[in-house]
């Protein structure tokens, strides 16, 4: 039996794709959003700092790619002040 990737495995393959050309990205999006699923979340939760494109349109542009793929982004470090 294969092991699923927990959230956290999910998210941390999503950054290595980032930094790899996007390499893979929609796979890593269907692992997340299974692993969400699987978890009774809705949304993946991101550390802005980890991405190759950390400004406000490089943030926007992920949040729709991924919204189009089902899953909601959410940044951790965000300007409410939001802790998570």
């Amino acid at each position: 039996m294969v092991k699923e990737p927990t959230v956290a495995d999910a998210t941390n393959q999503i950054y290595e794709s980032l930094q790899a050309d996007n390499a893979d990205i929609d796979v890593h999006i269907a692992a997340l959003k299974a692993a969400l699923m699987r978890k009774g979340l809705k949304e993946a939760v991101f550390d802005p700092t980890k991405l190759v494109q950390n400004n406000r349109s490089g943030r926007k542009l992920m949040q729709a790619y991924f919204r189009q793929r089902g899953v909601t982004v959410k940044y951790s470090a965000d300007r409410t002040g939001g802790a998570e």
